[in-house]
């Protein structure tokens, strides 16, 4: 990792910027991709399945006996982490209803909202170097809580042709509709445009590589709604000299093995931690299984040193962490001024993988800088709120006067003739 001490502020935007890796001629790539799928459907998306993932799929849609067989191959424990997982994601997300209240805003004129789901939803379930099973509890929840017709997950098959049997398990645990064997660009081309086995959504969710990423942001143009513009993980951990370096090093750790591209950073006030997290990284890195990829991404993460607290604040709203671990003596007065960050997690005893797993709270967030305008996905990402109105004549007779005058003078006389004419009838 990078050890950077008292950076200057004219530094700070380059210095926090993300890994980007090379993206030569991907969005070429990504659109042939989506518009075979758009033309020839099933045929399009078994052929780059075969190209991109090496399996030819004949049957795109998960059978009932299959996801019989990933039960039985799922086991107990497994299975009792994910009931327990679904239970404190469907708490913390059912609390998130929203309920609608009429507002008389004149005598006579009454507004209210009233929130409908969004009918058919997709989701895209990487099962790439980590099959992420926790995404599906994570997406398909809510989905389910908001009442959505029709939930579509896609995610890629391995080289039998098979979904991991956790992903099978805890979509049929939350109440997947259809699971469907594609992964990368076909995967999201499908949803979007509908094909023969795959319906047509109207929003898709979930994260993937920089191909799946790229594939929503050229759907979402014309096509179909997405959760948020997405890029690799990353993690934050602002700390103090009271952090204890043994955790911060693993939280450190814990997102860079989610990929070579995820981005780990210590914002610290203690020159004595960093020293202590450096050693501690070595220890626990040479424990991990992912040890190699872990270590490239390591190597463009960074532990930064700064006078005070005030700073190290400034730079973590600055840097808009999608993860962000307070590790410091007055963490929650430390949390107040927190403006940009997708998820925190306060105190030496929140780990961020409690908010990837089982807390309750959702793991799909935003990602390179993006939480300075975006939330990260909730019930409210499923559900739309359409505003109703009721103007009794009384109402439209206090309010007339400024419709009339505001319409005339945008000389917009067919507005202003809608009121008039109904003031004028008997």
């Amino acid at each position: 990792m990078q050890i950077i001490k008292y950076p200057s502020r004219k530094d700070w935007e380059r210095l926090l910027e993300r890994p980007v890796f090379g993206i030569q001629n991907l969005f070429t790539t990504v659109q042939e991709v989506l518009d075979s799928v758009k033309e020839e459907g099933d045929e399009a998306v078994k052929r780059y399945g075969l190209r991109f993932d090496k399996v030819l799929i004949n049957e795109l849609l998960v059978s009932e006996e299959e996801f019989a067989q990933a039960e039985e191959w799922v086991s107990q424990e497994l299975k009792d982490a994910l009931v327990l997982a679904k239970k404190n994601i469907e708490t913390f997300h059912a609390s998130q209803r929203f309920t609608g209240k009429r507002v008389e805003t004149t005598p006579g004129v009454t507004c209210w909202q009233k929130t409908v789901a969004i009918e058919k939803v997709g989701l895209y379930i990487p099962g790439g170097t980590a099959p992420l099973f926790s995404t599906v509890l994570m997406l398909a929840v809510p989905a389910k809580i908001a009442g959505c017709k029709e939930v579509v997950l896609c995610s890629p098959p391995d080289k039998e042709g098979k979904i991991h049997p956790a992903i099978l398990f805890a979509a049929k645990l939350a109440g997947v509709d259809k699971v469907v064997k594609a992964g990368g660009i076909q995967a999201i081309g499908a949803m979007a445009y509908g094909t023969e086995s795959i319906p047509k959504v109207y929003k898709i969710f979930g994260p993937g590589n920089q191909y799946v990423t790229a594939a929503k942001q050229l759907v979402s143009l014309h096509d179909v709604a997405i959760d948020m513009p997405a890029g690799p993980s990353e993690v934050e951990v602002l700390a103090d000299e009271t952090a204890n370096p043994v955790f911060v090093a693993a939280d450190l750790l814990s997102q860079a093995e989610h990929g070579a591209d995820s981005q780990s950073v210590l914002i610290t006030t203690s020159e004595q931690l960093i020293e202590d997290v450096v050693g501690e990284l070595a220890l626990q890195l040479s424990e991990l299984k992912r040890q190699e990829l872990t270590g490239k991404s390591l190597s463009h993460s960074k532990l930064i040193l700064v006078k005070d607290m005030e700073e190290a604040i400034e730079m973590t709203n600055c840097y808009a962490p999608e993860h962000l671990i307070i590790e410091t003596k007055h963490y929650m007065e430390v949390a107040e001024q927190v403006v940009n960050a997708g998820s925190v997690f306060l105190g030496s005893l929140t780990p961020e993988s409690a908010g990837d797993y089982a807390s309750g709270t959702n793991h799909t967030l935003p990602t390179n800088g993006y939480a300075k305008a975006y939330s990260g996905v909730s019930l409210d990402s499923f559900i739309r709120k359409i505003t109703f109105q009721e103007i009794t004549r009384e109402g439209l007779s206090k309010i007339s006067p400024a419709i009339e005058i505001m319409a005339a003078c945008e000389e917009l006389d067919a507005h202003k003739n809608a009121v008039t004419v109904r003031l004028n009838s008997k």
